[in-house]
């Protein structure tokens, strides 16, 4: 998904609607990807290229998945929560000539994890901080991952800290149930390592961090 949130099936199905799916996917189409799509296609282009197949998680319209097969990607399934923007994904598969090469699945990656492939690269672009439950999601992940594994996520700053806890408190005046969640940087990368990766490229925005884990190989 296009920001990073928490809530049931049903309200992100209203929240991540069809008139959001539209305008992210013009967005992408006039501007091209946004901030931390870059730096992920980028990292895992210096860390080798992506491979014959990608695994993208919460992928929202697809624009990391178009930019990675556009950087040599061969097949793609690309997983999201919202209907809407698997819909705008497809579209887009379509209109690029891609659609035989790209693979839409709509639910929660966690609960869909055991019936995916592995992929030669999994990223995740924004969507940690949409999970309250940081570890299913990252050790599924890492677990689909035969050679890397890339995912941005908000700086633990302060002033990270403090806009993310402004947006929770709007969103709970409204009366929504979405979240934003900033789960220590430390958590994620024990959580990868001890997956058998190690940090290949790092880079960062003022809010964001993009990473590209990459496998350690096999010990002779």
């Amino acid at each position: 998904m296009s920001t990073c949130c928490s809530g049931t099936s049903a309200t992100i199905e209203g929240k991540f609607n069809a008139r959001l799916a539209r305008r992210d996917l013009l967005q992408y189409r006039k501007r091209g990807p946004a901030a931390t799509t870059s730096l992920l296609r980028d990292g895992v282009t210096a860390a080798g290229g992506p491979g014959d197949t990608l695994l993208d998680i919460g992928a929202g319209v697809g624009a990391l998945t178009f930019e990675l097969l556009e950087r040599g990607v061969r097949k793609t399934v690309s997983v999201d929560a919202s209907a809407a923007y698997v819909a705008a994904g497809r579209e887009e598969a379509a209109r690029r000539n891609r659609a035989a090469q790209a693979e839409w699945h709509h639910g929660d990656f966690v609960t869909l994890a055991d019936s995916l492939a592995a992929a030669d690269t999994v990223t995740l672009d924004r969507v940690v901080c949409c999970y309250p439950q940081v570890e299913p999601l990252v050790l599924q992940a890492a677990s689909h991952a035969r050679r890397r594994i890339a995912l941005s996520y908000p700086r633990d700053v302060w002033f990270v800290r403090l806009a993310i806890a402004v947006q929770n408190a709007i969103r709970a005046a409204k009366g929504e149930a979405f979240r934003t969640f900033l789960h220590p940087p430390i958590t994620i990368e024990q959580l990868i390592r001890g997956r058998g990766f190690a940090l290949s490229v790092r880079r960062t925005t003022w809010t964001w961090c993009a990473d590209v884990y990459l496998r350690n190989p096999d010990p002779p």
